[in-house]
């Protein structure tokens, strides 16, 4: 399902491109995912499923490396799987991820969190999130992200929820932040899966002062084959054009 307008809004002051990607301990199609990452030219890229177990950080710099970004926080087994890659123009003011509660048997869950800033805006936290498979838990969670937008007035979250968007956690979510591919709907709209898109359980959430120009999936992207798509993890990308306040 492709929505909205085919091209993207152009580069401009405080325009900020995020885009959402879980890649699945770079189990897949590295040359594919890399390729992805590259055409999307994301500012910031929100990662789940970042390697965790065998020398995490090293093969989180080789994702960074590789894909012209260095890392801002997170990765491995400092935030359980989510991470946060941003290219040089972006100023980290500080890190704030964070480990979860676990429930026994289930996996260990957590946020990488930064409070960032682009030339000319105003400080905004990113927060980059991979939600439980149990919806109790994962209702928790959705309730502790709440927390992650408390530490400034402008925010934004995406990751890999697990849920639908008529799920009890995201409609919490959706009733306090902008959903970004409902506000400014644009390529595709269906992350998982790759082969068969069906549903959407990826999404870029903002707070009301950051103004969503364009998010969803990006079909048709110069650069970005379905070839790619397919073969570069077991979700699609969301991409969002976000313009930030000046600060």
């Amino acid at each position: 399902m492709t929505t909205g307008p085919t091209e993207l809004p152009p580069p401009g002051p405080r325009r900020l491109r995020l885009l959402s990607y879980n890649i699945r301990s770079l189990r897949d199609d590295r040359a594919a995912l890399v390729r992805v990452i590259r055409a999307c030219e994301p500012d910031v890229v929100c990662v789940q499923e970042s390697p965790r177990y065998w020398r995490p950080e090293g093969r989180a710099a080789w994702l960074a490396q590789q894909t012209g970004t260095v890392v801002l926080a997170g990765g491995g087994r400092t935030a359980a799987g989510p991470l946060l890659l941003g290219r040089l123009g972006v100023d980290v003011l500080a890190v704030h991820d964070r480990l979860l509660p676990k429930t026994r048997g289930l996996h260990a869950r957590g946020f990488a969190g930064a409070l960032v800033r682009v030339a000319g805006s105003a400080p905004f936290t990113v927060t980059s999130c991979h939600l439980s498979l149990d919806a109790e838990e994962r209702y928790g969670q959705f309730e502790l992200l709440l927390d992650q937008l408390k530490i400034a007035e402008l925010g934004v979250v995406a990751g890999d929820f697990n849920e639908h968007p008529d799920g009890a956690g995201w409609r919490l979510l959706a009733g306090r932040l902008q959903d970004g591919h409902l506000v400014a709907p644009w390529g595709g709209t269906f992350t998982s899966v790759p082969e068969n898109p069906y549903q959407r359980i990826d999404a870029v959430f903002a707070t009301p002062g950051i103004r969503v120009l364009a998010c969803g999936v990006p079909h048709g992207l110069p650069g970005v084959t379905d070839a790619d798509l397919r073969a570069a993890t077991d979700h699609l990308p969301v991409l969002a054009v976000l313009e930030l306040p000046a600060g």
